[in-house]
């Protein structure tokens, strides 16, 4: 496996002090070089999943401008070079089965809406692979949109063709439950022991109107049915490598990967570490086992554990994952199925504090692109991480529908 080559101290001291932890220094995480940011600023970078609306739905904030939360804002991606990032309209499982749900959808696409009204220098709507180029050579930050739960679909086949109308482009099929269309990896209660008959047909229906089908988050017997129903390939719009963190079904599996590159599809990269280290997931499978454990001793409403997280993580730092450890997810997809079939879907604005040294926010782009060259990819192959294996894809699901 080839590895970060380590930079002398004096060339890491600038990127230690701009992410703001001794961590980096001991990760050997240099500056990029001017390549990566060359490679960054004149590549399309297509983010498969960002949680952009949902963050400002809780709380407005113009992201137009520097924003001192979150990790996404205008300033910070035009200097990472993200010029594609697709804003992901979440809708909480618990309201599943509800008409709120589809009307939270709809606010969601409205404030995405609102960006580009309020900064058309800055933001447009992207609905085709068409509209995401022309955008790019204007210098115009593309926000296509994907929906994260499929609950707001509701049964219909008509809200479907409104969300495709309004610009939604890829469905996660689940969330974190069960719900009226698959199965949930997080989801101990398997009701459809895997698509729903309506799931079934909306595969069909999501393939002729040219919505890409997004198996990140469903159990592995929905993904199985998923690709084995779908005519064109399906997408992981963010998730990671399950051999990394064993036991966690949110992530792929080698099998699944393997079944994904026969599809022609494609998994993009989730950097939340606990998608990416098992020393991660360790850590918070023990936090909830020692909380449980007082709940059963002490009662839910105990002071002791109203105050168990904050001391937990006071006396167990939280383990951040690395930007090595992100690009041992990339080579691995390599590995197993070719550099044609792997992408990047951050999670940005929706893993909270679990984002890597090195990956904080979405100016840190070219610190990935600079692992990579370090691994020794070439160009042609890193434009394809960023955006070109994604693109692709999307494309084929346009061309089947315009034939369909």
């Amino acid at each position: 496996m080839r590895r970060l080559k380590k930079a002398p101290l004096a060339f890491l001291l600038p990127a230690v002090f701009a992410m703001g932890s001794a961590q980096a220094l001991a990760e050997g995480i240099a500056p990029p070089s001017k390549e990566a940011k060359a490679i960054a600023q004149e590549t399309i970078i297509v983010d498969g999943h960002i949680d952009v609306p949902y963050r400002v739905h809780r709380k407005w904030e113009d992201v137009s401008i520097a924003t001192k939360g979150g990790d996404f804002d205008y300033p910070r991606a035009k200097k990472g070079g993200l010029n594609a990032p697709f804003m992901s309209i979440y809708v909480p499982a618990s309201l599943d089965n509800s008409a709120e749900s589809t009307a939270v959808a709809h606010q969601l696409i409205d404030l995405v809406e609102a960006m580009v009204y309020r900064s058309p220098d800055k933001f447009a709507i992207a609905k085709t692979v068409a509209d995401v180029k022309e955008q790019f050579n204007k210098g115009l930050i593309s926000l296509p949109m994907g929906m994260e739960n499929g609950s707001p679909i509701q049964g219909s086949m008509e809200n479907l063709k409104t969300f495709y109308e309004r610009g939604i482009r890829y469905i996660t099929l689940a969330h974190s439950l069960s719900n009226h269309i698959a199965d949930s990896s997080y989801d101990l209660r398997r009701q459809w022991n895997g698509l729903s008959p309506f799931g079934k047909e909306l595969i069909v229906e999501m393939n002729n109107l040219g919505i890409m089908v997004d198996i990140s988050h469903v159990s592995d017997k929905a993904f199985y049915q998923a690709v084995e129903i779908s005519k064109v390939p399906v997408i992981a719009s963010h998730s990671s490598l399950r051999k990394y963190t064993p036991g966690f079904e949110r992530n792929m599996n080698d099998e699944m990967v393997k079944k994904l590159g026969e599809n022609d599809g494609v998994i993009m990269i989730n950097f939340g570490s606990s998608f990416v280290s098992k020393e991660t997931q360790d850590w918070r499978n023990n936090l909830t086992k020692q909380k449980n454990k007082l709940i059963e001793e002490l009662g839910k409403d105990s002071p002791q554990v109203k105050a168990f997280d904050e001391k937990y993580r006071q006396e167990n730092p939280y383990p951040y994952s690395t930007l090595s450890q992100v690009l041992d997810h990339i080579d691995h997809v390599v590995a197993l199925i070719g550099i044609d079939h792997v992408g990047i879907g951050s999670d940005y604005d929706g893993v909270g504090d679990s984002l890597p040294i090195g990956l904080k926010d979405v100016s840190t782009y070219p610190n990935l692109v600079q692992g990579m060259l370090d691994r020794g990819y070439s160009r042609a192959d890193i434009e394809k991480v960023l955006s070109g294996n994604f693109l692709r894809v999307w494309s084929e699901v346009e061309d089947y529908a315009a034939n369909h």
